[in-house]
């Protein structure tokens, strides 16, 4: 999407990438030559049928992946080509992660769910457990720090998956699918929570989706089929069309 005057630099800037993988026949091209730019406070959907190249896209954005060719800038640093250490690095520091089957350790509270990535980021103990009670309340759940995933509704562990990607305050917000497992209600629900968490915290959200009512729930689609985008503007009815789903009314997080 072309800036305009005044814009803050992208945060992430995407310049003619391919994606090749190897394959009985030789290679198989899942991206070719894709070009986008995404500014920080963006609340937006890679939209895209099933091996339309959106994984492929998501993978790349979200540092699990490296492009075959192109070059893409996060937050100004030029990570095409960087070790996956470095990539591991950008991930832990600057990228929330939020997945259709939430990932959440069966085992832990959700507190201590939400707090597992600041273990890692080396965060003491009573902060960690202080930040992840106030993440949960943001999220709707302060009266669950103390349960575990199998006490929870899919909507609530979704929350405690949102909150979880949020603690290291992340500069992206990288969801996949977010509303995938669960029913129409309690998706419209999610996506309020993203909507909000955008408006009011300005985080910037990149939904990864097969379904338009999804993406119209976003101010900004971009539209991938066989590897190239068709579309990147507003979500609108040709922007959504060639696939069935929901459709998500605004719900109140």
């Amino acid at each position: 999407m072309p800036a305009a005057p005044g814009d803050p630099p992208p945060l992430l800037a995407l310049e003619d990438i391919v994606k090749d993988y190897p394959s009985g026949a030789g290679s198989f091209r899942a991206l070719h030559g894709v070009g986008m730019t995404v500014r920080p406070g963006e609340f937006l959907a890679i939209m895209g049928p099933s091996g339309s190249g959106k994984s492929t896209l998501m993978n790349i954005i979200g540092a699990l992946d490296t492009p075959t060719a192109g070059r893409f800038r996060f937050d100004g640093e030029d990570i095409s080509a960087l070790s996956e250490p470095a990539l591991a690095r950008l991930r832990n520091r600057a990228i929330g992660f939020v997945f259709q089957q939430f990932n959440l350790l069966p085992r832990l509270t959700a507190r201590a769910n939400v707090a597992l990535p600041l273990v890692y980021a080396g965060v003491p103990a009573r902060e960690r457990l202080a930040r992840a009670d106030a993440l949960l309340a943001r999220v709707g759940l302060a009266d669950r720090t103390g349960s575990r995933p199998a006490q929870l509704s899919g909507g609530q562990q979704q929350r405690v998956a949102i909150a979880r990607a949020l603690a290291v305050g992340p500069r992206l917000l990288l969801a996949d699918e977010p509303t995938g497992a669960l029913d129409t209600r309690t998706g419209a629900e999610i996506l309020g929570l993203f909507k909000a968490l955008n408006r009011e915290a300005g985080v910037t959200v990149i939904l990864v989706t097969h379904d338009p009512g999804v993406a119209a729930a976003t101010d900004r689609v971009i539209r991938i089929q066989d590897g190239r985008i068709l579309h990147d503007g507003p979500p609108t009815p040709d922007a959504l069309a060639g696939g069935a789903g929901h459709h998500y009314a605004a719900v109140a997080p």
